[in-house]
């Protein structure tokens, strides 16, 4: 599925690296133009906590499955919307209802990688007491919030329905 992911990110026009022609394991907060191009970023953490979000809903409704058969459910879900996030629809929408004015989408390596980050978050869902991962979650969007003024919260609220008052903020 994630070899697929890719073909179709390429099919549909995406740079495989960073157009800078380098691959970076980090990308920090002061590089915009680098974020989502990479490995890592500060919005890898709401990819490990898509995994944790996705181990919690898909063990509530597929509880019979096993955990393998529920981790190939999660990877599908973030394949396909690494698939639409990097549409052009979805980066207009960021582009006119966050802070990311300059966004582009993300690389191939960048979505192969975001999954991977999301199948980290499962598997830690998967293996820690749901405390640990609760207060994990919280942690990482307390950090990303104070570092980059987002997070999944953020994220998910000013693309369904952007709040000026919080774009403002994020402008600085």
């Amino acid at each position: 599925m994630i070899a697929a992911t890719a073909a179709i990110l390429l099919a549909m026009g995406r740079i495989p690296i960073c157009d800078c022609g380098y691959v970076l394991l980090w990308t920090p907060a002061d590089d915009l133009a680098g974020s989502s191009q990479h490995i890592a970023d500060w919005y890898t953490l709401s990819h490990i906590i898509h995994g944790f979000i996705f181990y919690w809903v898909l063990w509530l409704v597929f509880r019979r499955k096993s955990v393998c058969e529920r981790a190939l459910g999660a990877i599908f879900i973030e394949a396909a919307w690494e698939v639409a996030e990097n549409s052009p629809w979805i980066i207009d929408r960021y582009r006119e209802a966050t802070i990311a004015v300059g966004y582009t989408g993300d690389s191939v390596l960048n979505s192969v990688f975001d999954i991977v980050w999301m199948l980290t978050g499962f598997i830690f869902a998967w293996r820690m007491p749901v405390w640990v991962t609760v207060l994990t979650a919280i942690f990482f969007e307390l950090l990303a919030l104070w570092v980059i003024k987002d997070n999944l919260t953020l994220n998910v609220l000013m693309l369904v329905y952007p709040v000026e008052a919080i774009r403002v903020w994020q402008g600085g």
